[in-house]
Order: structure tokens, then sequence, then C-alpha cells
């Protein structure tokens, strides 16, 4: 009898099964080459009492990866675009400006005086060495120092902006100190 009793319970629950998937089912046809609006066109079958049917949505296009820009000896590309002005590059760990990097910004100062209206983000940007909650945090003092800077020159400050990336972006992503000096810098993006 025991016997008897499991075969029963294991055909009541595969006949279970069966019904739940025949139910829940639905084939979506897609005929190619037809106009969904045209006269052609099948319409969808209603959905069953209950049942709510989602679109679905074509797969996305793959998502190329744009190949970096070229730039010109000596100028810094950031985000796939050639930056019109010198980066101010910065001593390791440090965040004050050389004067190399106060020339550069005087670069820019001069350039927003005569263009009335530019928009300029500044970007700092660190090397590979150190953690990345810390080379934000530099980036972030770096983008602020040269801010400061051009702001002391008579630009407004609701001019410019800034962003760090630390060490996220590279210019140069060698592991050496040539390497490790082009990418402590402050970036300038024309907006």
């Amino acid at each position: 009898m025991s016997n008897k009793r499991s075969w029963n319970f294991v055909a009541l629950t595969l006949l279970l099964a069966a019904a739940v998937a025949a139910g829940c089912a639905k084939k979506q046809t897609v005929k190619s080459g037809v106009d969904s609006g045209g006269p052609t066109a099948t319409a969808p079958a209603p959905a069953a009492p209950g049942v709510t049917e989602t679109p679905i949505a074509p797969p996305a296009p793959p998502v190329m990866a744009a190949k970096p820009a070229e730039a010109a000896p000596g100028v810094a590309v950031t985000q796939e675009r050639p930056s019109r002005f010198a980066d101010v590059l910065f001593d390791f760990d440090k965040s004050t400006l050389r004067d190399d990097g106060k020339k550069a910004s005087q670069d820019v100062a001069d350039f927003m005086k005569k263009t009335p209206g530019a928009v300029v983000l500044i970007e700092g940007h660190c090397d590979e060495r150190g953690t990345a909650e810390y080379n934000l945090a530099l980036g972030d003092r770096r983008a602020t120092a040269v801010k400061n800077y051009i702001v002391s020159l008579g630009i407004p400050a609701a001019s410019l902006s800034t962003v760090s990336f630390g060490e996220e972006r590279p210019l140069d992503p060698g592991h050496s100190e040539d390497a490790w000096s082009k990418n402590r810098r402050a970036h300038f993006v024309l907006k």
C-alpha cells in the first residue's frame, strides 16, 4: 500500500508541475521582415487574467572602447580629450604649486580673461602609489590648489570647477618614476 501511495504522490506531483509549466509558458511569435504596424502583423495573444506581460527589449549593441585620442607631444589626454593647456605637475605626495605649475595656471587665467564666459574643469590626478581613498583626497587637494591660485589671479570661482580622479585615469600606465611623475597632475578641460 505504501508503495502505491508513493507512486500516486509522484504522479500527482509530475502532473501538477506539468500543468503549472504549461499554464505559465508563453511563447512570443516573431516574424522577420514584417512591420509591427503593417496590415500583415500578427496581434499578440491576450494575457491570461492576473498575468502581467513584460515586453522584451532587443539586446543592446556591444559597447566598443573608444580609441584614445592622439595628442601633441607634451599635451595630456584625459577622457579622450586633449587639453589646450599644459598640465600642472606636482611633486610626490604634494599639492603645492611649483613655479612651472604657476606658469601653466597663469596661461589658463590669461585665456579666461580674454574669453568671457569660458568655463574650465580642473581634474586632479595622482600616481598609483597610496590607497584609492588617499589618492582621491590628494587629487582633490591638487585640483583645489590650482583653482585657488587661478582665483587669486582675478578669475571668478564660479567659472572654475574641480574633480578628483585619484589614480583611476593615469596619463602614463607605466610603473616607473617617469610614468608616476606624469600622472601627478592637474589637467584642464575647457567646457
